[in-house]
């Protein structure tokens, strides 16, 4: 009886899929199924933890933040494939996918299984993202660490310059993008283990992701053009190993290049990259203070008014669509924790909703925007995320729930219901 069920899930999983068409570029648009595709989206980079049977795995959480979010309109996804192992001086993400070069935890691959397979099942897409230029999920430093370069200096505060000092190698160390590479062909050549089918053909990866706000770190001329390089090859790589689906960089826009809109824009004009992505963060890059959250609103509007217009000028150069795939807004006063005011979080990501909206009503070039992010049922145990806590969008070395958005925000979930609603109609 139980083989009869399990030939049955995978018929019904094949149908969906024949059924289903994979994301594409035409004429400068996302198109899904025939029709352009506009969403509004989230990050959830924990997503593969939460599905696996060991350590942090809880899916019966995962199954219920799925649901939520479909209920809501919020179909796609940006995910973590999984975390390297950290340095010794950086916070990261327990456990780890990968432990040494090509060392894979098994139990956690399944789980990016099973996550597929749950995904599908939902409609839902998922953007893959295969590394991180922070330290926090392992990243640019555990490659250099292999390779000789020494455990990189700790991203926060006083060691940020240390760390952009230290993370500029990766983008002329051959032999670190090497072990990088053949991380990314064992993930893209991968067959699922529930369904027998390669992820280079399930329909519930939008895009495969180079990195999470990759950057030269430097604006040297060689430097930056290894960078280039860098970003070819493998998009190139990913292309010959999966005809079906999207590439993209991961890119926080012109500020993660330099800043150089010379070099982003030759980045997005290589036919291995498929659309545009752009990150938006206020605070982050000053342009709010955390005491003054709402009223400095008006001059967060006018600054993101320009970046996002730089990078329509450049989707319009390169023919491509554009995705704000992340922007965050604390809570009222920096607070972290459920239940206290929002207003000012509320209204910005109206604001980029709102974006997203007037370009669907307009066929414009804005495809989507994933907001960051998504904490659902989580709660933060203290300041510091140690392992056995509850899973947040804000990563280790971040204050826990500082961005997060929880289950039960209600103003902020009827912002999010209403702009995917006006997004369906379209």
């Amino acid at each position: 009886m139980k083989k009869i069920f399990q030939i049955l899930f995978l018929f019904i999983i094949s149908v969906n899929a024949m059924a289903t068409d994979f994301v594409k570029v035409k004429n400068g648009q996302l198109v899904k199924d025939g029709k352009p595709y506009y969403f509004v989206g989230t990050n959830m980079w924990y997503a593969p933890i939460l599905a696996s049977e060991g350590q942090g795995g809880n899916r019966e959480r995962l199954t219920k933040e799925l649901d939520q979010l479909k209920k809501l309109g919020v179909k796609n996804l940006r995910i973590l494939v999984g975390a390297d192992r950290g340095t010794k001086n950086a916070v990261t993400v327990y456990p780890v996918l990968q432990e040494a070069p090509g060392v894979l935890n098994d139990t956690l691959l399944r789980g990016l299984d099973y996550l597929m397979v749950e995904l599908q099942k939902r409609d839902m897409l998922a953007v893959l993202y295969l590394n991180n230029a922070w330290d926090w999920s392992g990243g640019y430093g555990f490659y250099l660490r292999e390779v000789g370069h020494g455990d990189s200096p700790f991203s926060g505060g006083e060691g940020y310059n240390a760390y952009v000092d230290y993370a500029k190698a990766f983008s002329t160390d051959k032999k670190a993008q090497m072990l990088y590479l053949n991380f990314v062909k064992s993930i893209v050549t991968r067959t699922n283990t529930i369904t027998g089918k390669p992820y280079a053909e399930d329909p519930a990866i939008m895009s495969w992701q180079l990195c999470n706000e990759p950057r030269p770190f430097s604006r040297d001329k060689a430097e930056q053009q290894g960078f280039y390089n860098w970003v070819v090859k493998t998009a190139s790589c990913i292309k010959q190993w999966d005809k079906n689906h999207l590439v993209s960089l991961g890119s926080e826009g012109t500020i993660g290049c330099g800043p150089s809109e010379a070099l982003y824009t030759r980045l997005h004009l290589t036919p291995h990259i498929d659309y545009l992505t752009l990150h938006i963060w206020p605070v982050n890059w000053r342009w709010a203070t955390p005491d003054r959250l709402y009223n400095s609103l008006p001059m967060v509007y006018q600054k993101a008014d320009e970046y996002i217009a730089e990078h329509m000028r450049i989707a319009k150069q390169t023919g491509k669509p554009m995705v704000i795939e992340e922007f965050g807004y604390s809570r009222d006063n920096t607070f972290r924790a459920p239940a206290t005011p929002t207003r000012a979080r509320d209204a910005f990501y109206s604001y980029i909703f709102s974006k997203v909206i007037e370009s669907a009503q307009g066929d414009g070039c804005i495809a989507g925007c994933n907001f960051w992010g998504w904490s659902g049922a989580g709660r933060p145990t203290d300041v510091q995320w140690l392992p056995g806590h509850d899973y947040l969008i804000d990563p280790p070395h971040e204050p826990q729930g500082w961005y997060s958005v929880y289950d039960e925000d209600v103003t902020t979930i009827m912002k999010i219901r209403e702009a995917a609603k006006q997004l369906k109609k379209k």
